[in-house]
């Protein structure tokens, strides 16, 4: 039973998926320090509100931290924006470059008399009654 389990951790796609959340936190973290220490201190520039993380309001002494919300979804949109443009569109590309489109059996050919399209196996024209070699 733990050769097993050791064979299903060593499995590659156990450990991609380990390298991928280690990757994931880590790239995360990276970007919640983006927003949270460059681009909020530049929105508040331009908007006038010194930090996003202090805005709040009070409901029946319940505080709501809404300015903690805006800068977590400024941290999902730049996450998701990144993803897609630094690694769904090059991957696409690839795949797209890498594709290679065989061309297809013909299944008809022309008609030599009135260029109609006929069956490849026929041997008169449907059109014209014109025997076709």
């Amino acid at each position: 039973m733990l050769k097993e389990f050791k064979q299903f951790l060593l499995r590659g796609n156990v450990v991609d998926l380990a390298v991928g959340v280690v990757v994931g936190a880590a790239f995360g973290s990276v970007v919640t320090a983006l927003v949270s220490d460059l681009i909020t201190p530049f929105i508040a520039a331009i908007v006038k509100v010194p930090d996003f993380s202090d805005l709040s309001f009070t409901l029946n002494s319940s505080r709501f931290m809404y300015g903690h919300f805006l800068n977590a979804l400024i941290s999902f949109l730049l996450v998701a924006a990144s993803i897609f443009f630094l690694i769904i569109k090059p991957m696409n590309f690839l795949i797209a470059k890498t594709r290679k489109e065989e061309p297809l059996d013909p299944t008809t050919k022309k008609c030599k008399e009135c260029l109609s399209e006929i069956p490849i196996d026929a041997k008169r024209c449907s059109h014209c009654t014109q025997i076709v070699i």
